[in-house]
Protein backbone atom coordinates (compact mmCIF):
# COMPACT_ATOMS: atom_id res chain seq x y z
CA UNK A 1 0.00 0.00 0.00
CA UNK A 2 1.23 3.07 -0.34
CA UNK A 3 0.19 6.54 0.85
CA UNK A 4 0.76 10.58 0.35
CA UNK A 5 0.29 12.86 3.32
CA UNK A 6 0.23 16.61 3.05
CA UNK A 7 1.83 17.82 6.14
CA UNK A 8 0.70 21.36 6.45
CA UNK A 9 0.87 24.02 9.24
CA UNK A 10 -3.00 24.39 9.65
CA UNK A 11 -4.26 21.04 7.94
CA UNK A 12 -2.82 17.56 7.36
CA UNK A 13 -4.30 15.64 4.79
CA UNK A 14 -3.81 12.10 4.26
CA UNK A 15 -4.32 10.15 0.74
CA UNK A 16 -4.57 6.32 0.26
CA UNK A 17 -4.44 4.79 -3.10
CA UNK A 18 -7.43 3.03 -4.43
CA UNK A 19 -9.35 5.01 -1.31
CA UNK A 20 -8.54 8.75 -2.08
CA UNK A 21 -8.26 11.30 0.04
CA UNK A 22 -8.98 9.71 3.94
CA UNK A 23 -7.71 12.75 6.75
CA UNK A 24 -8.56 16.14 6.76
CA UNK A 25 -7.68 17.53 10.22
CA UNK A 26 -6.05 20.05 11.98
CA UNK A 27 -2.49 20.11 13.07
CA UNK A 28 -2.62 20.55 16.02
CA UNK A 29 -1.65 18.58 19.10
CA UNK A 30 -2.50 18.40 22.90
CA UNK A 31 0.06 16.98 25.11
CA UNK A 32 0.98 17.31 29.20
CA UNK A 33 3.81 19.15 29.11
CA UNK A 34 6.03 17.11 32.04
CA UNK A 35 5.03 13.82 31.24
CA UNK A 36 4.10 14.02 27.81
CA UNK A 37 1.21 12.28 27.44
CA UNK A 38 -0.64 13.08 24.31
CA UNK A 39 -4.75 13.95 25.12
CA UNK A 40 -5.95 14.85 21.39
CA UNK A 41 -4.74 15.24 18.05
CA UNK A 42 -6.23 17.33 15.07
CA UNK A 43 -10.01 18.71 15.11
CA UNK A 44 -10.34 17.58 18.42
CA UNK A 45 -7.14 19.23 20.08
CA UNK A 46 -8.08 22.57 17.60
CA UNK A 47 -10.52 23.01 19.50
CA UNK A 48 -8.85 22.79 22.98
CA UNK A 49 -6.61 26.26 21.85
CA UNK A 50 -6.47 28.81 24.50
CA UNK A 51 -8.72 26.50 26.92
CA UNK A 52 -6.11 24.23 28.34
CA UNK A 53 -5.50 23.77 32.36
CA UNK A 54 -2.06 24.43 33.62
CA UNK A 55 0.31 21.78 32.34
CA UNK A 56 -1.33 21.22 29.40
CA UNK A 57 -0.66 22.87 25.98
CA UNK A 58 -2.61 22.40 22.09
CA UNK A 59 0.19 23.29 19.98
CA UNK A 60 0.90 23.50 16.10
CA UNK A 61 4.27 21.65 16.20
CA UNK A 62 4.43 22.71 12.52
CA UNK A 63 5.67 26.42 12.11
CA UNK A 64 5.93 28.24 8.53
CA UNK A 65 5.57 25.04 6.66
CA UNK A 66 8.42 23.21 8.52
CA UNK A 67 8.68 21.32 11.27
CA UNK A 68 9.07 23.40 14.71
CA UNK A 69 8.73 20.46 16.94
CA UNK A 70 9.77 17.12 15.70
CA UNK A 71 9.13 14.62 18.03
CA UNK A 72 4.92 15.83 18.67
CA UNK A 73 4.95 15.69 14.60
CA UNK A 74 5.71 12.23 14.74
CA UNK A 75 3.47 11.55 17.47
CA UNK A 76 0.85 13.28 15.54
CA UNK A 77 1.33 11.95 12.22
CA UNK A 78 1.35 8.19 14.22
CA UNK A 79 -1.54 8.71 15.83
CA UNK A 80 -3.44 9.96 12.66
CA UNK A 81 -2.65 7.50 10.30
CA UNK A 82 -3.73 4.73 12.67
CA UNK A 83 -6.88 6.23 12.74
CA UNK A 84 -7.68 5.96 8.96
CA UNK A 85 -5.95 2.66 8.49
CA UNK A 86 -8.39 -0.25 9.04
CA UNK A 87 -5.72 -2.53 9.04
CA UNK A 88 -2.00 -2.37 9.89
CA UNK A 89 -0.48 -1.09 7.18
CA UNK A 90 2.78 -2.53 6.89
CA UNK A 91 5.92 -0.96 5.62
CA UNK A 92 4.61 1.71 3.19
CA UNK A 93 5.52 3.74 0.53
CA UNK A 94 4.87 7.50 1.25
CA UNK A 95 4.80 10.35 -1.12
CA UNK A 96 4.91 14.01 1.16
CA UNK A 97 4.38 17.48 0.24
CA UNK A 98 7.71 20.15 1.01
CA UNK A 99 7.55 23.53 0.80
CA UNK A 100 10.00 24.99 -2.18
CA UNK A 101 13.67 26.01 -1.31
CA UNK A 102 14.09 23.19 2.10
CA UNK A 103 17.59 22.64 3.58
CA UNK A 104 18.80 19.25 3.32
CA UNK A 105 18.26 19.24 7.03
CA UNK A 106 14.59 20.60 6.82
CA UNK A 107 13.78 17.93 4.45
CA UNK A 108 15.53 15.16 6.79
CA UNK A 109 12.86 15.86 9.31
CA UNK A 110 10.17 16.17 7.41
CA UNK A 111 10.97 12.60 6.44
CA UNK A 112 12.13 11.31 9.69
CA UNK A 113 7.82 12.83 10.93
CA UNK A 114 6.87 10.45 7.92
CA UNK A 115 8.51 7.61 8.40
CA UNK A 116 7.34 7.39 12.12
CA UNK A 117 4.84 5.08 11.03
CA UNK A 118 7.33 2.34 9.72
CA UNK A 119 7.60 4.03 6.46
CA UNK A 120 9.92 1.63 3.95
CA UNK A 121 10.97 4.79 1.68
CA UNK A 122 9.73 8.35 1.56
CA UNK A 123 9.79 10.44 -1.58
CA UNK A 124 9.52 14.50 -1.15
CA UNK A 125 7.79 16.41 -4.03
CA UNK A 126 7.77 20.12 -4.01
CA UNK A 127 4.30 22.00 -3.18
CA UNK A 128 3.94 23.07 -6.35
CA UNK A 129 4.21 20.48 -8.44
CA UNK A 130 2.02 18.60 -6.07
CA UNK A 131 -0.68 21.65 -6.31
CA UNK A 132 -0.16 21.61 -10.13
CA UNK A 133 -0.22 17.41 -10.69
CA UNK A 134 -3.62 18.00 -8.25
CA UNK A 135 -5.09 20.39 -10.69
CA UNK A 136 -4.98 18.03 -13.42
CA UNK A 137 -2.01 20.05 -15.24
CA UNK A 138 0.34 17.76 -17.21
CA UNK A 139 3.94 19.06 -15.44
CA UNK A 140 5.87 16.92 -17.50
CA UNK A 141 5.35 18.35 -20.91
CA UNK A 142 7.41 21.17 -22.19
CA UNK A 143 4.38 24.10 -21.66
CA UNK A 144 5.02 26.43 -18.82
CA UNK A 145 2.69 26.44 -16.13
CA UNK A 146 2.28 28.87 -13.52
CA UNK A 147 1.35 28.30 -9.81
CA UNK A 148 0.94 29.53 -6.32
CA UNK A 149 -0.20 27.84 -3.72
CA UNK A 150 -0.86 30.08 -0.82
CA UNK A 151 -1.79 28.36 2.83
CA UNK A 152 -1.19 28.68 6.14
CA UNK A 153 2.10 28.84 6.72
CA UNK A 154 3.65 29.51 3.54
CA UNK A 155 3.18 30.64 0.12
CA UNK A 156 5.13 28.53 -2.15
CA UNK A 157 5.11 29.87 -6.10
CA UNK A 158 6.35 28.10 -9.11
CA UNK A 159 7.21 28.16 -13.13
CA UNK A 160 6.83 24.53 -13.77
CA UNK A 161 8.10 22.41 -17.33
CA UNK A 162 8.97 18.85 -18.02
CA UNK A 163 8.55 17.82 -14.82
CA UNK A 164 10.59 20.38 -12.54
CA UNK A 165 10.59 23.56 -11.43
CA UNK A 166 12.42 26.65 -13.62
CA UNK A 167 11.82 29.52 -10.94
CA UNK A 168 10.63 29.50 -7.70
CA UNK A 169 10.16 31.29 -4.43
CA UNK A 170 8.93 30.58 -0.99
CA UNK A 171 7.27 32.98 1.32
CA UNK A 172 7.19 31.98 5.00
CA UNK A 173 4.38 34.21 6.11
CA UNK A 174 0.84 33.59 4.78
CA UNK A 175 -2.56 33.03 6.51
CA UNK A 176 -1.21 31.79 9.65
CA UNK A 177 0.75 35.48 9.94
CA UNK A 178 -2.72 37.58 9.06
CA UNK A 179 -4.45 35.68 11.97
CA UNK A 180 -1.86 37.33 14.17
CA UNK A 181 -2.09 40.62 12.75
CA UNK A 182 -5.81 39.87 13.12
CA UNK A 183 -4.93 39.77 16.74
CA UNK A 184 -2.82 42.76 16.99
CA UNK A 185 -5.14 45.05 15.41
CA UNK A 186 -7.91 44.34 18.04
CA UNK A 187 -5.97 44.63 20.69
CA UNK A 188 -4.54 48.16 19.30
CA UNK A 189 -7.96 49.18 17.83
CA UNK A 190 -10.02 47.85 20.70
CA UNK A 191 -8.22 47.19 23.43
CA UNK A 192 -9.82 43.73 23.33
CA UNK A 193 -7.59 40.49 23.32
CA UNK A 194 -8.98 37.41 21.12
CA UNK A 195 -7.21 34.02 20.36
CA UNK A 196 -6.05 33.24 17.17
CA UNK A 197 -9.14 30.95 16.52
CA UNK A 198 -11.28 33.74 16.66
CA UNK A 199 -9.23 35.77 14.43
CA UNK A 200 -9.34 32.99 12.20
CA UNK A 201 -12.72 33.33 12.29
CA UNK A 202 -13.07 36.57 11.73
CA UNK A 203 -10.93 36.24 8.19
CA UNK A 204 -13.09 33.65 6.96
CA UNK A 205 -16.11 35.75 7.56
CA UNK A 206 -15.13 38.97 6.58
CA UNK A 207 -11.35 38.73 5.40
CA UNK A 208 -10.60 40.56 1.91
CA UNK A 209 -7.80 41.99 0.41
CA UNK A 210 -9.68 44.53 -2.25
CA UNK A 211 -11.83 47.13 -1.36
CA UNK A 212 -14.74 45.18 -0.57
CA UNK A 213 -18.76 45.45 -2.51
CA UNK A 214 -20.28 45.43 0.32
CA UNK A 215 -19.09 46.37 3.90
CA UNK A 216 -19.94 43.26 6.04
CA UNK A 217 -19.02 42.69 10.32
CA UNK A 218 -18.24 40.17 12.16
CA UNK A 219 -18.16 40.42 16.05
CA UNK A 220 -14.80 39.27 17.85
CA UNK A 221 -15.16 38.21 21.78
CA UNK A 222 -12.69 38.52 24.27
CA UNK A 223 -11.34 39.69 27.24
CA UNK A 224 -11.04 43.30 27.94
CA UNK A 225 -7.38 44.61 28.15
CA UNK A 226 -8.19 46.91 30.98
CA UNK A 227 -10.77 45.78 32.86
CA UNK A 228 -9.78 41.98 32.10
CA UNK A 229 -13.75 40.96 32.18
CA UNK A 230 -15.37 39.72 29.18
CA UNK A 231 -16.36 41.90 25.46
CA UNK A 232 -16.87 41.86 22.05
CA UNK A 233 -16.51 44.02 19.51
CA UNK A 234 -17.70 44.56 15.54
CA UNK A 235 -15.17 44.59 13.17
CA UNK A 236 -15.63 45.53 9.72
CA UNK A 237 -14.16 43.82 6.10
CA UNK A 238 -12.38 46.98 5.46
CA UNK A 239 -11.08 47.10 9.17
CA UNK A 240 -9.51 43.42 8.66
CA UNK A 241 -8.26 44.61 5.06
CA UNK A 242 -5.88 47.12 6.64
CA UNK A 243 -4.88 44.58 9.36
CA UNK A 244 -4.06 41.94 6.25
CA UNK A 245 -2.93 43.81 3.28
CA UNK A 246 1.02 44.08 3.91
CA UNK A 247 1.02 40.32 4.07
CA UNK A 248 -0.98 39.71 0.74
CA UNK A 249 1.31 42.51 -0.87
CA UNK A 250 4.71 40.91 0.07
CA UNK A 251 2.79 36.92 -1.74
CA UNK A 252 1.79 39.62 -4.56
CA UNK A 253 5.64 40.90 -5.02
CA UNK A 254 6.97 37.36 -4.73
CA UNK A 255 4.72 36.31 -7.61
CA UNK A 256 5.58 39.43 -9.67
CA UNK A 257 9.57 38.42 -8.75
CA UNK A 258 8.72 35.02 -10.15
CA UNK A 259 7.28 36.22 -13.21
CA UNK A 260 10.55 38.71 -13.56
CA UNK A 261 12.98 35.58 -13.22
CA UNK A 262 10.83 32.89 -15.81
CA UNK A 263 12.47 32.10 -19.32
CA UNK A 264 10.98 34.08 -21.81
CA UNK A 265 9.25 31.08 -23.40
CA UNK A 266 7.57 29.68 -20.37
CA UNK A 267 6.25 33.18 -20.07
CA UNK A 268 4.76 32.88 -23.26
CA UNK A 269 2.65 29.78 -22.14
CA UNK A 270 1.70 31.30 -19.03
CA UNK A 271 0.60 34.45 -20.67
CA UNK A 272 -2.29 32.44 -22.95
CA UNK A 273 -2.43 30.01 -19.79
CA UNK A 274 -2.53 32.62 -16.32
CA UNK A 275 -1.91 32.18 -13.56
CA UNK A 276 -3.74 29.26 -10.75
CA UNK A 277 -4.59 29.67 -7.80
CA UNK A 278 -4.35 26.77 -4.89
CA UNK A 279 -4.55 26.65 -1.20
CA UNK A 280 -6.81 27.46 1.13
CA UNK A 281 -5.64 31.54 1.42
CA UNK A 282 -6.17 31.38 -2.43
CA UNK A 283 -10.03 31.27 -1.58
CA UNK A 284 -9.72 34.51 0.44
CA UNK A 285 -11.91 37.66 -1.07
CA UNK A 286 -10.22 39.70 -3.42
CA UNK A 287 -7.23 38.10 -3.54
CA UNK A 288 -7.29 36.45 -7.15
CA UNK A 289 -7.94 40.11 -8.16
CA UNK A 290 -5.33 41.52 -6.43
CA UNK A 291 -2.98 39.15 -7.94
CA UNK A 292 -4.29 39.81 -11.77
CA UNK A 293 -4.27 43.41 -11.12
CA UNK A 294 -0.49 43.58 -10.00
CA UNK A 295 0.22 41.15 -13.06
CA UNK A 296 -1.65 41.60 -15.76
CA UNK A 297 -2.93 37.95 -16.50
CA UNK A 298 -5.90 35.70 -15.77
CA UNK A 299 -5.54 34.35 -12.89
CA UNK A 300 -8.00 31.54 -11.90
CA UNK A 301 -8.90 29.80 -8.20
CA UNK A 302 -9.08 26.16 -8.69
CA UNK A 303 -12.54 25.07 -7.52
CA UNK A 304 -10.75 22.57 -5.12
CA UNK A 305 -8.17 24.98 -3.81
CA UNK A 306 -7.07 23.52 -0.36
CA UNK A 307 -7.34 19.60 -1.56
CA UNK A 308 -4.58 20.17 -4.69
CA UNK A 309 -1.25 19.56 -2.83
CA UNK A 310 -2.83 15.97 -0.98
CA UNK A 311 -4.69 14.91 -4.49
CA UNK A 312 -1.30 15.83 -6.24
CA UNK A 313 0.64 13.72 -3.84
CA UNK A 314 -2.12 11.11 -4.72
CA UNK A 315 -1.42 11.33 -8.32
CA UNK A 316 2.41 11.29 -7.68
CA UNK A 317 2.07 7.91 -6.67
CA UNK A 318 2.22 6.40 -9.94
CA UNK A 319 5.49 7.89 -10.73
CA UNK A 320 7.15 6.15 -7.26
CA UNK A 321 7.86 3.15 -9.92
CA UNK A 322 9.63 5.34 -12.24
CA UNK A 323 11.49 7.05 -9.62
CA UNK A 324 13.11 3.31 -8.28
CA UNK A 325 14.68 2.54 -11.52
CA UNK A 326 18.03 2.47 -11.86
CA UNK A 327 20.01 4.07 -13.38
CA UNK A 328 17.03 7.18 -13.62
CA UNK A 329 15.23 6.98 -16.94
CA UNK A 330 12.42 9.21 -17.64
CA UNK A 331 10.70 12.15 -16.23
CA UNK A 332 9.48 12.35 -12.51
CA UNK A 333 8.33 14.97 -10.51
CA UNK A 334 9.57 13.28 -7.14
CA UNK A 335 12.97 14.23 -5.96
CA UNK A 336 15.10 11.99 -4.22
CA UNK A 337 13.98 9.04 -1.94
CA UNK A 338 14.95 8.77 1.51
Amino acid sequence: MNIAIDLGSDRTRVFIENKGKVLDEASVITYDVDTQEIFAVGDEAYKMIGKTPVGVRAAHPMDSGVIAQSDLVEEMVSIMLREVCSVKVVNPRVVTAIPCGLTEVEKRAAVNAVSSFGARKVYLIETPKAAALGCGMDILSPHGVFIADIGSGTADIGVLALGGISVSKCVRRAGSAMDEEIVKYVRRRYNLIIGTNMAESCKRAVGCVAEPAEEQTFRVKGRDAVSGLPRYADVTSSEIKSAIEEIAADIVTAIRDVLEQAPPELLADISNDGIILTGGLAKLQGFAKLVSQATNLRVRVHKFAPDCVIMGCGKAIKYIATANKEPFSGISPLLTAY
